[in-house]
């Protein structure tokens, strides 16, 4: 007996001594073909300024340094010559870090794919319609497919083992009660989610739209699964549901253009010039570079009892533009009026009757 002790204990001892060995080995072999394989990657797009291979060393490195390791364990996990319980686990673990590592690589792969369209399309173009639809449609797939990819795996790892395969055997058996039950307690999410599908298509808003809601003007900055988030002008952030933008009115100003009127109201008195403030309008826009050449109109709008209405309406080829425009035609259109007709300035007029006037009452007698 003592001697088949002594025969067993190294046994053990060179088991374990040897998947040591191999799993060690096989990491760092993952470890040098990554270091070899980025390496390479990293220099080509040095030397030819390749953009495809910097964005897969910039997105990829990470995630495939996990994964290389972890694949070269799971091909030489046979050699470690450990017993079949022993072996059963290793090989579990093994996939649940392969399939975990492998869809970390599939989603961040999808962050080359959206810098090559990003590279491609430029959303600071001046006329960006185009690529505002194309980058709304590539953001909404982009987390769907990383969703999917996420839940895919997770699906995976657990369907690994017999005891939640049979959990949820079990479950199949009262799938029509779970999902009227799941239905009623998800179905905020799931318009939601239908929304967010009806604004990537059909697009009544998207990227970088300017938009003005609950009597706030900003540009869309993000659009995810359940939310929208607006950039206010002064850098505040609105954050509104998808279905607000489905059941709700609210205006878009660039939805088939970012071209833009913009008006400016002046009130005047009636012996304003009008045809001399209409040229000094014209001269203003024509020596301003945010005039995009479209319109440049000046009519009285209005007659009020005291005042004249004077309309501008000026163009530009967007909504900040357009706004700094009115502000300069604003502020040069007063200073004009001031300094040229400052008489012709609002003004509230008051009429004394003199007191020698033939229908002034006579004064009273006195005695």
């Amino acid at each position: 007996m003592p001697f088949q002790l002594s025969e067993v204990v190294p046994t053990q001892i060179e088991r374990v001594v040897r998947a040591t060995g191999v799993v060690a080995g096989s990491l760092v072999v993952g470890w040098l073909l990554n270091r070899l394989l980025f390496g390479l990657l990293a220099r080509y797009a040095r030397r030819e300024r390749a953009f495809v291979a910097q964005s897969v060393v910039e997105h990829l490195s990470r995630p495939v340094s996990w994964f290389l390791p972890v694949l070269v364990v799971s091909f030489t996990l046979p050699l470690t010559l450990l017993d079949s319980q022993a072996l059963e686990v290793a090989r579990r673990l093994v996939e649940t870090a392969l399939l975990t590592t492998f869809a970390w690589c599939l989603i961040l792969a999808l962050d080359v794919v959206q810098d090559l369209v990003q590279r491609h399309y430029q959303i600071t173009d001046a006329d960006n319609l185009r690529v505002r639809k194309l980058f709304t449609q590539l953001q909404f797939v982009k987390k769907l497919a990383a969703s999917l990819i996420a839940f895919v795996a997770v699906a995976l790892v657990l369907m690994s083992f017999a005891t939640v395969r049979k959990i949820g055997t079990g479950l199949l058996t009262s799938a029509g009660i779970v999902s009227v039950i799941v239905g009623f307690a998800a179905q905020r999410s799931i318009s939601n989610l239908l929304a967010g599908f009806q604004i990537a298509f059909t697009q009544p808003i998207r990227l970088d739209d300017v938009l003005v809601v609950e009597g706030e003007w900003g540009r869309v900055e993000e659009i995810t699964f359940t939310y929208v988030v607006l950039r206010i002008w002064d850098e505040r952030r609105l954050v509104l549901p998808l279905n607000y933008f489905i059941e709700k009115p609210f205006q878009n100003w660039t939805r088939t253009t970012s071209q833009l009127l913009g008006t400016v109201f002046l009130y005047t008195d009636y012996t304003i010039p009008v045809e001399a403030v209409r040229s000094e309008l014209r001269r203003i826009v024509e020596g301003n570079a945010l005039w995009d050449q479209r319109v440049c109109v000046l009519q009285v709008t209005d007659s009020k009892e005291r005042t004249l209405e004077l309309r501008c309406l000026v163009s530009a080829s967007n909504s900040s533009r357009a706004f700094d425009l009115r502000c300069e035609v604003r502020e040069q259109l007063v200073r004009f009026i001031q300094e040229h007709y400052p008489t012709s300035l609002p003004k509230t007029r008051t009429l004394t009757e003199p007191t020698d006037h033939p229908f002034a009452p006579a004064p009273a007698a006195t005695e």
